[in-house]
């Protein structure tokens, strides 16, 4: 079902939007309506990956809880990450 969205802009601000969306052949309830599918959108796509970063996290203190994770110091893992740019930056350079 379809819903109803009310709100309220002073008149030059209704008549400059009208102006703008009609040069792009377009009404202006179509525009505020793409807009609003738009941020739509762009919620669904956070709360996708809001999702995936909760289950990743869970993984990660489940592997935890039952023993299966490995720990490094900060100098292994500074060393790893500086070796995983370097081969980054060398794959752009060809």
């Amino acid at each position: 079902m379809d819903t109803r969205i009310q709100f309220r802009v002073d008149e030059e601000t209704k008549r400059l939007a009208q102006l703008m969306a009609e040069s792009q052949g377009r009404t202006l309830s179509d525009a505020c309506r793409e807009l609003t599918e738009e941020l739509a959108e762009q919620q669904r796509k956070i709360m996708t990956h809001d999702q995936w970063l909760t289950e990743q996290v869970n993984a990660a203190f489940s592997k935890l809880d039952n023993g299966k994770s490995e720990f490094v110091t900060h100098e292994e893992a500074s060393l790893d990450m500086e070796a995983r740019k370097m081969k980054i930056r060398n794959r752009a350079k060809k």
